[in-house]
C-alpha cells in the first residue's frame, strides 16, 4: 500500500522533530509536559507541514488513552457521540485522547458537544488548526485548553529533514541518492516553511529514477522544475491574507520601499491584484493623506491602469504606487480628527446647529427673519470669526496639523490670518 513519503520519515520522537525549539527545545513548557505524561488539553495553532500532527501522534504513543482522530472537514457531531460512547467501558477504561484536525471547521454546537467530556477529563483533546484559535474556536474550549503556536520552519531545518528523508529511502530501498550542490537548499527555501510540500518535491523526484532504480540523481534544475510555486502560502480567507496586507501597509507606512515592494510581490504572486490594489488606495489616504494629497488621484490612476491592463503588466503601475508612497511624506492628522469626531458623534455629542448655520428653508418656516450668518467671501482672505461647532462643543479641536511640509505651511498661513 502507498504511503507518502512525509508519513515515512514521521518522527517518533520529540528529538526527530524539526523546528519549534521555542515549544519543543530542552526546558521548553510544552517539552515538560510531554516528558512528564500529563497531558491536559492542548490546541496546536500554526502553518501546514509543521510538525503539528507530528507533536500529536508523538503524545498518543506515549499515553495509555485510546487514540481517536477526526478530521473537522468531514466528521460530524454524530462521530464525536460514537467516541463518547466508548468512555466507561471496556473499549477505553482510561479515557480518550481524542486528535481533532482542522477545529475550526466544526461549527459552535459540533464543539459544545465536545465540552462535557473535556471538562471531567474523560477526554482530553489536542486540536490542530492553521486558523488563529481566538477568531475559529468557541471560547468555552479556548478556556479549558492550553495553545501552543507552531511557526514556519526556516530552511535549515527543513534541509536536515529532507538529509533524514534522502537516508531513509536510500536504507530501505538499497538507492543510490546523488545530489546536486545547491538543490536541498533551493528546497528547503523555498517550501515556504511547509516540510510536507519539501518532502512531496523530493518524493517526485525519487519516483521519476523508476520503480527498480538503483541510482537516483536530483538536479537543481529538477528541483526548480517541482517547487517552482510552492512557496507562496496563502490563504484568501485564512489569517496569511490578512498577515500580509497588514505587511504590506506597515511597510509603506514605515518608509521602506524594499518591504513594501517584497509583500506586494507576494500578494500578485498569488494571484490577489484585488486585495493589492484595494489596499493602496486605503494607504494613499490613511498613511499619506494630506502630507502629499496628490498621491490619492496618482494611486487611482496606477489601479485603473493594473485593471486595465491585467497581470503581469499590472505589476508596473502598482508598483510605481507601493513605491511612491513608501517614499512620500506621511500624515494621519484627516482622519484621525475624522475619529475623534465619530467618538463624540457617538457619544451623543453636538446639539442643535448653530443658527446661521442651518439652512435658509429656516427663514421661511420661523419667525426668525435673520440667520446672522457671515459669508466668508465676502471679508480679507475669505475669512471671518464666528462659531460653527455646537454649543455643547465649542473650543474642541480635532484636527492637529501634521509635521510635514504641506501641512505647516498651511497651518503657518491660517495662524497669521487667525490671529488677532
Amino acid at each position: 500500500m502507498y504511503q507518502p513519503l512525509a508519513d515515512r520519515i514521521r518522527p517518533q520522537t520529540l528529538d526527530d522533530v524539526v523546528g519549534q525549539e521555542h515549544i519543543l527545545g530542552p526546558g521548553a513548557v510544552l517539552r515538560r509536559l510531554i516528558d512528564g505524561g500529563n497531558i491536559p488539553n492542548l490546541i496546536f495553532y500554526g502553518p501546514a507541514g509543521t510538525g503539528k500532527t507530528t507533536v500529536a501522534n508523538i503524545i498518543a504513543n506515549r499515553t495509555r488513552r485510546k487514540l481517536c482522530r477526526l478530521n473537522a472537514t468531514t466528521a460530524s457531531t454524530a462521530d464525536i457521540k460514537e467516541i463518547a460512547s466508548q468512555l466507561d467501558t471496556l473499549l477505553a477504561p482510561e479515557g480518550i485522547l481524542l486528535y481533532l484536525d482542522e477545529i475550526q471547521s466544526f461549527n459552535k454546537k459540533q464543539q459544545q458537544s465536545l465540552l462535557e467530556h473535556i471538562e471531567n477529563g474523560k477526554i482530553t483533546l489536542i486540536a490542530s488548526t492553521t486558523e488563529n484559535p481566538y477568531f475559529y474556536v468557541f471560547n468555552a474550549i479556548l478556556s479549558r485548553s492550553t495553545i501552543f503556536e507552531f511557526k514556519q520552519l526556516e530552511p535549515p531545518a527543513v534541509q536536515k529533514a529532507l538529509e533524514r528523508a534522502i537516508g531513509l529511502m536510500a536504507k530501505e530501498e538499497g538507492l543510490t541518492v546523488t545530489v546536486e550542490p545547491g538543490a536541498l537548499e533551493y528546497a528547503a527555501q523555498a517550501c515556504g516553511g511547509d516540510l510536507r510540500k519539501a518532502l512531496n518535491a523530493l518524493e517526485v523526484l525519487l519516483a521519476a529514477a523508476g520503480p527498480q532504480a538503483k541510482q537516483a540523481e536530483i538536479t537543481l534544475a529538477d528541483m526548480q522544475a517541482v517547487t517552482q510555486r510552492s512557496a507562496i502560502r496563502y490563504d484568501r480567507d485564512g489569517d496569511n491574507h490578512y498577515d500580509l496586507l497588514s505587511a504590506l501597509q506597515k511597510s509603506i507606512r514605515g518608509s521602506d520601499p524594499d518591504a513594501a515592494c517584497h509583500y506586494l510581490a507576494r500578494l500578485l504572486a498569488a494571484g490577489d491584484m484585488i486585495s493589492a490594489c484595494r489596499r493602496l488606495m486605503v494607504i494613499a489616504s490613511e498613511d499619506v493623506g494630506l502630507a502629499y494629497p496628490q498621491v490619492i488621484p496618482i494611486v487611482k490612476a496606477c489601479v485603473d491602469m493594473a485593471h486595465m491592463l491585467g497581470m503581469p503588466e499590472a505589476r508596473i503601475p502598482l508598483g510605481d504606487a507601493a513605491v511612491l508612497m513608501a517614499t512620500a511624506p506621511k500624515s494621519n492628522a484627516a482622519h484621525v480628527a475624522l475619529d475623534n469626531a465619530l467618538a463624540d458623534v457617538n457619544r451623543g455629542k453636538g446639539g442643535t446647529f448653530p443658527r446661521h448655520l442651518q439652512n435658509v428653508h429656516a427663514d421661511s418656516y420661523t419667525m426668525e427673519r435673520e440667520q446672522g450668518y457671515l459669508y466668508p467671501h465676502d471679508f480679507p482672505h475669505s475669512w471671518v470669526r464666528q462659531q460653527y461647532l455646537p454649543d455643547d462643543l465649542v473650543g474642541t479641536v480635532y484636527y492637529q496639523y501634521g509635521q510635514n511640509k504641506l501641512e505647516q505651511a498651511a497651518k503657518q498661513y491660517w495662524d497669521a490670518i487667525k490671529t488677532p
